[in-house]
Formats: C-alpha cells, structure tokens, sequence
C-alpha cells in the first residue's frame, strides 16, 4: 500500500480496504512502519516495537471486524500484552507481562494489529511526555512545546500519520490533554465503560482505559469493541443497544449546553483558548443547539488536594508491589524520577483514614456537581488553560510539589474534575491559535451519555472537519 493512501484514511476506512481485498493486514503493517521510521527518530513516540508478533498474528489469521487489519499501538502503562514489558515509563518494571489484559483481549478479538507501544511520562503522572527512561515526545505541531501527557506518545503517532488510532488512558486527563496539544479527538469514557480486568480500578476510580485517533467514528468503533463488562468489575456499564459507531453521524437533538468561560476554579483562559471557547459556543449555536452561559461548580477547592492523596497512594502501592514481586526494595535515588519520588515519600504520611477521607471527598463532590449539572445535557468549556506549554518548563523545580501542582493545574485545569465524577469528556480539535497551534475544546456529558457526545462530535467534524490538517514539524 502506498503510503500516502495510507495517510488519507482512517481505521474504519484501512479495514474496509482490507475486509474488500483491496489491501491485506501486512500492506498496512508495512505502510505503518515506513510511516514510523519516518518520523519516529524526530518525535520518539513509539518506544517499543515487536513487529514479528504482529506479522505472526497476522498469518494465524485476524477476527473480522470494523477495525481487523488495522495497525495499533498500546500506551506503555496500565494495560498488559503477553511476553512484552509494560514498563509504565519508569525504569523500575521491566518483567514481561504473563497474560493479556482485558482490554488487549478485546482488541485482539476486533482484529487490531498490535505491534508496538507509545511513549508515557513514569506512572503516567505528568501531563507531558518527558520519561527519564525513554526521553522526550515532541509535538509534531511544533517541536518546541510539549505533545501533553500522559498519552502524549499515543496523541503524537495519530497526529504524525503512524497509525489512525492508539490506545490511550485518563486518569487525570491523559486522553484529553494530549489531544487538545495534539490536534487529534479524544474521548475519554464514562466511569466502567471500558474494564480494567485484571485490575479493579485505578486511581481510586478515577482511571479509564480509551484511545485517542484522527476521525470520531474511529473513537467510537474503538469504544464498541471495549465496552464489553468482565467478571468482577467494581463498576460496569452495559454495552449500549446501538453501537457507538451508529450514533456518529445521527444528527443530535437539540441540546442545551451548558458554557463555562473560565477554569472550573473561575480563573482566567489564555487569549487563544478563550477564543477557542467563544467560537465553539457561536458554531454550537448555529448548529441549532442553546448555548447558555454558566458559573464554575461548587466544591473545586477540595479537588487537587483529595486527587493528590488517591494517586500518590496507587502510585505508591504499584511501587510496593513490584519491590515485593521482585524481593527488593525500590532504590529511590536511581530507579524513579524526582516528582515520583516526593508523591511516594508523601503518601509514606499519609494514613488510611487519609485515604478514606480523600475518597469521601471526591464523593461529596460528585453529589455537588451532579446538582450544579441539573438538566444540561452537556458542558462546553477549554481542555486547556493555555496554550501547551513549552518542553522542558514543568521539569524545573520539581523538588517543589506546590509550585509544580500550581504550574500544572494553570495549564491543565479543565480535566481531572470529570475523572472524579465519572462523566465521560472528549477534547475535539475545533480551534488553532494565530500562530497554528491546535486548541481542543472540551465537552462533558452525563454518566453513562457518551452516546450524545459522538453525536454532538461528529455533527461538530462535518462542520469544521480537522483530520487532514497536517503538522508542520515534521515531514510529508
């Protein structure tokens, strides 16, 4: 397959080529790694490649489905492949996994051609891409600001034309994040849309397992075949009775939309973001939709420090575990990075009862924002509070975790309150700044609604569509 045919389609659109016979698995496999080696030396993006175990996926014969055949990179945490190293980023894990996760499985079963991995800040704790283990991911946009994090490796390969789509995780806003810097879709599900089997949950919660890709009907093709609840699940939500790839171009009923022109803590956007804002609040308008001005919800200021102690308590336990497994302690000097190192001396102070006290304070606000919501059917407001920042700036002074969370929280404000209520979010790519750099625009809905946002975004992709925007950093 030609590359640049191959950079003019989406996965839905590569696995209809290769369900007709007009392309097979192995030409977009090939059309993938000439895409990558290509551009991966310039944006570090893929850190892991085992293509021998996609090809012989491929000979055993793929599952057929809306995405068989498609080339696709896992993020390098949280989720598990068979005999490859989940590393999380870090140097500390470096054992290969000893069965699939749940979430592989199903991307298996859909066909997808598994044959690398993306780049992930340790832990996925930073909403930038700068591991010590792997280096730096660079914006294909611009080199000189960041790509976002935590699936910034995942947001810069769907960018740059490495593969449509990449899987991707939020705990925080590391779907939305990424894409909003990226110029890509990201939607991040509700609350056990997507399991987390093995695992229970992540982050108190507050984790969810997605993608990030270039087209809407990609994201929700991805989500139809992962909504599947395991045995087990703490939460789950039953599949919906029409798939998510159904409700992308459905025209929307007439929502009202709720619009936040601030941070959710009633702080100012930078110009570009702002601008942003207004002119998807006018193009929502015109589209027939009521768009009414709100205030920020109640209970923000309880935020940070409640998500502060529930992730550095997980992040923590993750550390524990590993030390026990492999019978030594975690040398914290030279295997985990400085901001790593004082959220794990941290949580050391911290009690149960510290913890149990966190989670109940996530909890009341929930209940606060679910009655601040009242009947909107769906929040419009930045991913973003600036534009992303430069490479290298949240680095600086990370012995400081006050002024580090306050330098975080500044450029990313907007993303971790709908980690805490569950409500799925996405990040469309609907704006760029005066000087090119994309600007993604926020939408919430209620639990378990992600069917309206596809609607809303794919009503949103027809009216300013952006999956042929093209990156200036690199080459074409």
């Amino acid at each position: 397959m030609d590359v640049s045919e191959y950079l003019n389609q989406d996965a839905v659109g590569l696995a209809k080529l290769v369900a007709q016979r007009d392309v097979t698995p192995a030409d977009l496999l090939d059309a993938a790694l000439a895409r990558q080696a290509k551009v991966n030396p310039t944006l570090n993006a893929v850190v892991q490649t085992f293509d021998h175990k996609a090809r012989a996926a491929i000979a055993d014969g793929l599952p057929e489905g809306p995405l068989s055949g498609v080339p696709f990179l896992l993020k390098d945490v949280t989720t598990q492949l068979k005999d490859v190293v989940t590393t999380g980023g870090s140097r500390v894990f470096n054992a290969p996994a000893t069965a699939d996760s749940g979430l592989v499985a199903a991307y298996k079963r859909a066909g997808l051609v598994i044959y690398g991995k993306s780049n992930t800040p340790e832990f996925g704790l930073m909403g930038i891409t700068e591991p010590a283990r792997y280096g730096t991911t660079y914006n294909p946009w611009n080199l000189d600001i960041t790509c976002g994090g935590s699936s910034g490796g995942a947001a810069a390969a769907v960018a740059a034309g490495i593969v449509p789509v990449a899987q991707a995780s939020d705990g925080g806003g590391s779907i939305r994040i990424p894409a909003s810097c990226c110029g890509v879709f990201g939607l991040k599900p509700s609350r056990g849309r997507v399991s987390m089997a093995p695992q229970g949950e992540g982050w108190g919660g507050m984790t969810c397992l997605h993608v990030v890709s270039r087209s809407v009907r990609d994201s929700a093709a991805a989500l139809d075949a992962s909504c599947e609840p395991q045995p087990g699940d703490p939460y789950s939500l039953a599949p919906p009775a029409t798939p998510f790839l159904q409700e992308v171009g459905c025209e929307p009923r007439k929502l009202r939309i709720g619009l936040l022109t601030t941070t959710v803590y009633g702080a100012a956007l930078e110009a570009p973001v702002e601008q942003g804002v207004s002119q998807a609040a006018k193009l929502c308008e015109s589209l027939g939709h009521t768009v009414e001005e709100v205030t920020p919800p109640p209970g923000m200021e309880a935020l940070i420090p409640a998500a502060g102690v529930i992730i550095g308590a997980w992040m923590a336990l993750n550390l524990n575990r590993e030390a026990k497994r492999r019978g030594r302690p975690i040398d914290e000097m030279s295997e985990i990075e400085e901001v790593t190192r004082v959220l794990y001396d941290r949580s050391k102070a911290n009690s149960a009862n510290d913890y149990v006290d966190a989670l109940a304070t996530m909890h009341t606000l929930i209940r606060q924002v679910a009655i601040w919501w009242g009947d909107l059917d769906v929040l419009l407001l930045s991913t973003l509070g600036t534009l992303p920042i430069p490479v290298g700036i949240l680095k600086n002074g990370l012995g400081d975790i006050e002024a580090l969370t306050k330098r975080f929280y500044n450029y990313g404000p907007n993303t971790q309150i709908f980690n805490m209520t569950g409500q799925p979010a996405m990040s469309v790519p609907l704006h760029r700044s005066p000087e090119g750099i994309p600007v993604g625009i926020q939408f919430a809905g209620r639990v378990g609604d992600e069917a309206t946002l596809l609607r809303l975004a794919g009503q949103l992709e027809v009216a300013r569509p952006w999956a042929r925007r093209r990156p200036p950093a690199i080459p074409w």
